[in-house]
C-alpha cells in the first residue's frame, strides 16, 4: 500500500508507506517536535492510537504504543497522536506545489 491516511491529533493527512513519518507530517504542512531525525532524542515520540509501523532500532525509550516518528515508516492507514498541539507550516503548501 503506497498511499495511505494519517490522523494526526484529529487532523487527516495524506501519506505513504516509503517515508518516515515525520518526512511524511512536514510535508504536510505539520511540524512536530524533534531534534536528531535518528531516533535518538526521543523528541518525535507520539502515540500510535491504530495503525502499524516498520520502526527502525532507536535508542530512546519508547513505551508500549509509542513510535518515534523520525524512525517509523507506516505499513498502514494511521491515527497518531501527540501530547501538544502540532505547529502548522504555512509554507509547506507553497513548497508541495513548486516541488
Amino acid at each position: 500500500m503506497s498511499q495511505l491516511t494519517i490522523k494526526v491529533n484529529g487532523q487527516t493527512v495524506h501519506g505513504n508507506s516509503r517515508e518516515p513519518l515525520l518526512n511524511q507530517l512536514e510535508k504536510a504542512g505539520l511540524q512536530p517536535e524533534f531534534q536528531c531525525r535518528n531516533g535518538m532524542c526521543g523528541a518525535c515520540r507520539c502515540k500510535l492510537k491504530a495503525g502499524a509501523v516498520n520502526q527502525d532500532d532507536v535508542m530512546a525509550f519508547v513505551a508500549p504504543n509509542e513510535v518515534l516518528a523520525c524512525s517509523s515508516v507506516p505499513k498502514s492507514n494511521l491515527e497518531i497522536e501527540f501530547d501538544y498541539l502540532l505547529a502548522e507550516n504555512p509554507l509547506a503548501d507553497q513548497q508541495a506545489a513548486n516541488s
